[in-house]
């Protein structure tokens, strides 16, 4: 539960007013981004062209680029003067106005600024020396702390950053189990597709609303360097061919040409942001391999890199070293504008690894191990920081694969510190020789490295946790969350489990007599079947897997066994390959083994996430009636991170996550219902059985093979400078030379959100909820993939409604996804999860609820729109891990559109409880030990939420009663976390109050 800590007014009104640059600083952050051209930005269609050269406003000059991304390092002059400062200031603290323009933006630690000398002489630059500081309590602290501490001293200057937050930072050990308040500046903000859309339509928005409000709307632009990969829009439409990805990619532009060509627009309209097309890769792998610096050299300043990302698997970089997580689109786009990030010093879980994997043990398995220890132990909020021996028997890409899914287990990093495995990675993807030395020299300086051929200081840890890497073994999880993890050994018996139990997480309820229930169909001509436990969807893909070459490689060595012995996937099971990077092909192919991936039918369908996010295609409609007419529960396997239910397919119902070798093993098998140890997985050409253990490659096969396929420097070069230069259709797309976007009224992918209708520049202030309705009633583990589907659009749904009285047709629905740039789309899709389990329903599964003053039941898009025409708040109640999942701020905008004014839950899931507050939800939690059950709430109540009228009477996580005309009562801790957060609700929202205080300074 949370506690609410104090705080002196002053510094919670500085907090809440911290937008504020000095001439170095905004420097700094503009010296930060590193483009991909050797050559000056100039005006062209491809695709670095349009990516504008750097101003801001009559403050500074033209900004030139001539060194090449893959320099990471110094990419951008520094303004020579800068005309103004740019601040921004709560209007609780306008007193302080003529003394904050007048306060130093020098550096408290200037002191500590030390010369970093190269071995040939010269300097590489200057950096603040933590060491210099001889204080032996930096010595204990954790590396991902050391990253947090480096950033307030760089950028103190206290006032933005003050001496006193340095200090709380210093003392983590002691302050942070008092959940303190922080402020950190991330380097840089990535982003993908479904996610930049709603990003850049906020965005223009905004501009318009500046013109609006009478100011110059040439203040909405992004003060730190944005990357936009666009990635997750390509769907399996075409599987199993040679030419899928060429396919694929047609209906892609197709289907997204608006889209795209929105985004292209904001590359050109927008300084400092850069747009990576599709066809590229997966954002996560493009950010390892190609985006990550791990140390900025900007102006002869050195300093770690650190990216807060609008996808919540950001954190992959974090096995590269670099500090990164994933944040809600609306807390980016405040980042963006230059607002700092306010966050909770966080606790830190050492991790210690030991031993090594055994043969046949992937990184996969060892992932899927450390989420479920990690969830056991309860890490939400917290840094995970990875240490020990067993360190030196992980490549980077293992790494990466384990920090990736960090938000499955919930923690907010898994943080791997640099040693000298990652210095070999970044020489293998490429990055000079000289960086490389520059980076070990720099963070070896500022006691940031690790080096374990050196005996360890025992650093201090909030909690600890212990692995031996011999200890693991082989498994998937599933069926429906990614942390409940099974041995392979025992998944027959789980399945037969799942199968018997009611339903839920791990049950399905289906009776024993239809449990051996076979379903014979033709396919194409030739005779097929299905029963329960049939696969029908096997796909290798999403950036948690298919960056790691070791298993890409095993499974391809899966598949040369498997053709050798004469087995064939059935052509029925939908395979496919979506590599992370465009590396991936080129090792497969020089190994040789691309081809047996083909002849089992995984072809490379295209370069995104694909299945991973929902985007796995239609199954053929002989295969999808068999399911759906005789109430089969089929099963997909993938080499994904999340499988929640209704997230890979409507029809899978059950969705395990696999390492790309087992998805190859099961697809050959055809069935999650078998136990290889026991049973044969085919027949092979001689007639003989074949068995799990004749196609699994030993570790030696895969090493040797790794070294065959030769993943070298110049592939990695070759791939990422071919990006650099976009794609024909991409090049092809016309946009307007507009810093304004035009709307276009008939549009179904773009159209301008309500957000700053009627907006003034008086904050709304804080305002309780009187009467309100419950519009849903929820248990457990509800998801953003419940409460904003990315998936298909359900032929019934409202938004299927709304797209087909606008002249749209079935087949170019699209999905939710790609349509969130379209606020009338989004939300009519908010909760219209078709596997969405609503209490108030009684049983019944779907995206429906009861309207409570009639007892109709109504999608719940109808039930709302009834809601806000008749003038009544709803809520929303939930139970533990509300809002897991994906970092989706439709989660919040969506629920906000519908006239949701709080969400009472047992636990939030940390992006989304942020979310909620920058839309300006309430998140409240229920007390230990209470929930609605106990509290003997049905949700036919109207609910009261007594709040202070002046946001200056509220203190983050102060109690709150709440009230239902029943006679209920009961206390629950209002979760806004900072002062920060109260700030944004009392403006409304984060957006508005930026938009505030833009204008007003």
């Amino acid at each position: 539960m949370y506690t609410a800590t104090s705080s002196s007014s002053t510094s919670a009104l500085l907090r809440a007013s911290r937008v504020r640059f000095s001439s170095s600083s905004l420097s700094r952050i503009y010296a930060s981004y590193s483009p991909s051209l050797s050559r000056p930005l100039q005006s062209s269609p491809s695709l670095i062209n349009q990516h504008r050269s750097l101003s801001f406003s009559s403050a500074f000059r033209s900004l030139r680029c001539s060194a090449p991304r893959w320099s990471h390092g110094v990419a951008w002059r520094s303004p020579v003067s800068l005309k103004a400062q740019i601040r921004t200031a709560a209007p609780v603290i306008e007193r302080f106005e003529r003394r904050i323009s007048t306060m130093a933006s020098e550096n408290a630690f200037k002191g500590i600024l030390t010369s970093l000398p190269k071995p040939g002489g010269g300097e590489f630059g200057k950096f603040y020396s933590l060491p210099a500081l001889n204080d032996p309590r930096i010595d204990r602290l954790p590396y991902s702390i050391r990253i947090l501490l480096e950033s307030a001293i760089r950028n103190c200057d206290n006032f933005q950053v003050t001496k006193d937050d340095v200090e709380k930072i210093i003392d983590w050990e002691n302050t942070s189990p008092k959940q303190v308040e922080i402020p950190f500046k991330p380097a840089r903000v990535l982003l993908q597709d479904f996610t930049g859309v709603p990003a850049v339509v906020d965005l223009a928005c905004m501009r318009d609303a500046m013109n609006t409000l009478g100011s110059d709307s040439n203040k909405i632009n992004p003060l730190v360097p944005v990357d936009l990969v666009i990635d997750h829009s390509v769907q399996v439409d075409v599987a199993r061919s040679e030419n899928a990805v060429q396919a694929n990619m047609d209906l892609e532009f197709q289907r997204n040409k608006e889209r795209f060509s929105f985004l292209k627009w904001g590359s050109t309209a927008f300084r400092n942001m850069l747009v990576v097309p599709p066809g590229s890769g997966i954002v996560h792998q493009v950010n390892l391999e190609y985006l990550g610096r791990v140390v900025f050299n900007t102006d002869g300043i050195l300093y770690p890199d650190s990216v807060v990302g609008t996808d919540s698997h950001t954190t992959m970089i974090d096995g590269l070293g670099v500090a990164g997580w994933g944040v809600g689109g609306i807390e980016a786009e405040a980042t963006m504008l230059g607002q700092p990030m306010s966050m909770v010093l966080p606790g830190v879980v050492g991790f210690k690894l030991s031993g090594k994997l055994r043969n046949g043990v992937t990184a996969t398995d060892l992932v899927l191990t450390v989420t479920q220890m990690l969830r056991k132990h309860g890490v939400v909020g917290k840094f995970v920081e990875f240490h020990g021996e067993g360190m030196g028997a992980l490549s980077l890409a293992d790494r990466a694969t384990i920090a990736n899914m960090s938000p499955e287990y919930g923690a907010t990093m898994g943080f791997f510190p640099v040693d000298h495995v990652t210095l070999q990675y970044l020489k293998l993807t490429g990055r000079s020789d000289e960086t490389v030395a520059m980076i070990e020299a720099y963070l070896r300086a500022n006691k940031m490295f690790v080096d374990y051929n050196e005996p360890q200081q025992e650093r201090t840890y909030s909690s600890y946790l212990q692995l031996d890497l011999a200890d693991v073994e082989p498994c998937v999880s599933g069926p429906k969350r990614p942390h409940d993890r099974v041995p392979l050994k025992e998944m027959k018996a789980d399945w037969h489990s799942c199968l018997d139990n009611k339903v839920g997480f791990k049950g399905f309820a289906v009776p024993k007599e239809a449990q051996e229930k076979v379903v014979k169909f033709s396919f194409h001509g030739q005779p097929a079947e299905l029963n329960h436990g049939s696969i029908v969807i096997a796909a290798i893909t999403s950036c948690t897997n298919t960056s790691n070459p070791s298993v890409m490689l095993g499974a391809a060595l899966v598949a040369k066994k498997a053709c050798e012995l004469g087995l064939e996937v059935k052509p029925w099971i939908k395979t496919s390959l979506a590599p992370g990077s465009g590396v991936v092909t080129k090792y497969l192919q020089q190994s040789g083994l691309q081809k047996y991936l083909n002849q089992q039918g995984f072809h490379v369908v295209g370069y995104g996430c694909t299945t991973c996010i929902g985007n796995s295609g239609d199954l053929d409609e002989s295969v999808a009636s068999a399911i759906s007419e005789n109430d089969i529960i089929a099963a997909a396997v993938l080499s994904g991170n999340r499988n929640f239910e209704g997230r890979v397919h409507p029809l899978t119902r059950a969705n395990y996550l696999a390492s790309p070798p087992l998805v190859v093993a099961y697809a050959l098998a055809g069935t999650v219902d078998i136990d290889f140890d026991t049973e044969p997985i085919g027949t092979g050409k001689d007639g003989k059985s074949v068995y799990f253990k004749d196609v699994w490659p030993s570790n030696e096969e895969i090493a040797e093979v790794v070294v065959q396929s030769s993943v070298l420097p110049e592939m990695f070069k070759g791939t990422y400078e071919a990006i650099t230069k976009g794609n024909p259709m991409w090049n092809q797309l016309s946009v307007p030379a507009t810093t304004l976007y035009s709307w276009d009224a008939n549009s179904t992918y773009i159209h301008e959100p309500p957000y700053f209708k009627n907006m003034t520049m008086d904050p709304p202030g804080p305002r309780g909820v009187k009467d309100a309705y419950c519009l849903l009633n929820f248990g457990d583990s509800i998801t953003t993939d419940h409460i904003s589907p990315a998936g298909s659009i359900h032929k019934d749904s409202p938004a299927a409604k709304y797209l087909l009285e606008r002249g749209v047709s079935p087949k170019d629905f699209n999905s939710y996804g790609s349509r969130r740039g379209n606020d009338e789309v989004m939300a009519r899709g908010t909760f219209a999860n078709i596997r969405i389990v609503n209490k108030l329903l009684k049983g019944e599964v779907g995206p429906k609820t009861v309207h409570i003053p009639t007892g109709e039941k109504l999608y719940v898009f109808d039930a709302a729109m009834r809601y806000k025409a008749a003038g009544h708040d709803t809520i929303v109640l939930a139970g533990a891990e509300y809002g897991s999942g994906s970092s989706r701020d439709w989660a919040a905008k969506g629920p906000m559109l519908q006239g949701v004014r709080a969400v009472i839950a047992k636990s939030f899931e940390r992006i989304h409880r942020s979310n909620l507050v920058g839309m300006g939800i309430i998140p409240l939690c229920f007390k230990a030990g209470e929930d609605a059950d106990t509290l003997g709430l049905t949700g036919h109540e109207r609910y009261t939420i007594d709040l202070p009228t002046k946001v200056s009477d509220i203190r983050p996580g102060q109690d709150v009663t709440v009230t239902t005309d029943t006679g209920k009562s009961f206390t629950c801790t209002a979760r806004f976390d900072t002062e920060v957060e109260l700030a944004y609700f009392d403006h409304g929202g984060i957006l508005p109050y930026v938009i505030r205080q833009l204008i007003k300074h």
